[in-house]
């Protein structure tokens, strides 16, 4: 069985990158930018607010590449500073999070997937409904289901509680259920 090494992934073009060798980071860009572009998109909605943040990261990367120890994949680490970049463009946006309150936890409860009633929609629909969402729960749903942290992660990247990154999924998906249900009409 084949297994692949992450950790070591590109280890050669970060050693270039790290000896400022210019070929070697344009390499590495060429390696991950696409994908990304993609992640700030999804987070910002916005083309030009999505280059911005996607280049000002991959500054990040560059000017701290000797802080990078090999204990993830290159890609993982960058989505790191790509996601945190991210969500500090926000919260200068005053990104909105409701907070939880009594009522916010019967409601996460209460709420479980029923997946016999799933309905397949088109990427392009599923991709209009998520940029149609709140900042807040976009962020929340963007960093839970595509990116995959968990909710205690999120609540330390966000600055609030684990309970608070369940309660704005759980309303994320039911708002985003809502919005399918509207354009596959």
């Amino acid at each position: 069985m084949l297994k692949l090494d992450y950790v070591n992934t590109h280890r050669d073009v970060i050693e270039a990158c790290r000896r400022g060798e210019r070929k070697a980071q344009f390499e590495l860009y060429k390696l991950y930018a696409k994908a990304m572009y993609n992640t700030c998109l999804r987070m910002l909605r916005n083309e030009v607010d999505a280059e911005d943040i996607l280049q000002n990261s991959f500054v990040d990367v560059f000017t701290h590449l000797d802080s990078f120890q090999h204990q993830s994949s290159i890609g993982a680490w960058i989505k790191r500073i790509v996601v945190n970049n991210c969500i500090n463009f926000l919260k200068k946006k005053k990104l909105f999070f409701e907070e939880l309150n009594y009522n916010h936890w019967q409601e996460v409860d209460e709420q479980e997937t029923d997946y016999s009633t799933q309905i397949n929609y088109q990427v392009q629909s599923i991709q209009k409904a998520m940029a149609e969402l709140p900042d807040g729960y976009r962020v929340v749903c963007t960093l839970y289901l595509i990116e995959g942290y968990d909710h205690k992660e999120i609540g330390s990247i966000l600055g609030i509680s684990e309970a608070t990154s369940k309660s704005q999924y759980s309303r994320a998906k039911k708002k985003l259920r809502a919005k399918l249900l509207q354009i596959e009409r």
